[in-house]
């Protein structure tokens, strides 16, 4: 075998090698987890710390129908919109014994910005490493830091991952009942009302 030969055939075996690697680690913040929940799944148990520094337990509100949401940026146009929808709808969601929770990449500071200058009446927790959002399934992607004038003054909002926009409903017995995975930022409350008034007809 000559040398021209061996060289080749030495770069093809390290190119395969190299692509194998790239396949094999992927950029998990780019792919779905390999989770994928369906209702009648039990429900992850998670737990994080909310906009206004309280820890924050998903046990703390068994027996109750909980509404998760993930989304992707505070202080983002179609955010805004879902969380806004939610609060607006909020206390139709409590006759219904529906509690609300939001979750997001942001930090601590971006959510308490985003709960305030919006008036949200439910809380918010961080999902800073992106863990609670893969446990759920849902896709997660790199951070990213935006800029937005707040009273005045132009503040950096940095989070560190992304999640993208997706509504979960818990039922009281912990069970997955529901899964959006391609929500309608405006509209999500309202398929979450409908949904949880299909769920306590049936």
């Amino acid at each position: 075998m000559n040398t021209n030969r061996v060289l080749i055939l030495s770069m093809l075996a390290l190119s395969l090698l190299f692509t194998s690697a790239l396949a094999g680690s992927g950029n998990t913040a780019d792919r779905h987890a390999d989770i994928q929940l369906k209702a009648g799944d039990p429900a992850p148990v998670f737990q994080s710390v909310t906009d206004d520094g309280e820890v924050w337990k998903s046990t703390d509100h068994e027996g109750s129908i909980l509404v998760v949401f993930f989304f992707p940026a505070a202080m983002t146009g179609g955010c805004t919109a879902q969380a806004c929808s939610f609060r607006d709808n909020r206390s139709q969601l409590v006759e219904m014994g529906a509690e609300v929770v939001g979750i997001s990449g942001d930090q601590i500071g971006n959510l308490r910005i985003f709960r305030r200058t919006n008036n949200l009446n439910f809380p918010l927790i961080t999902d800073s490493d992106g863990s609670i959002a893969r446990a759920f399934g849902v896709p997660v992607r790199e951070g990213g830091t935006i800029t937005r004038e707040i009273d005045g003054e132009e503040v950096e909002l940095t989070r560190n991952v992304t999640t993208a926009r997706w509504t979960f409903i818990i039922d009281e017995e912990g069970k997955i009942a529901y899964v959006d995975s391609e929500v309608k930022a405006a509209v999500d409350s309202e398929n979450v009302i409908a949904a949880i008034r299909e769920m306590q007809v049936r």
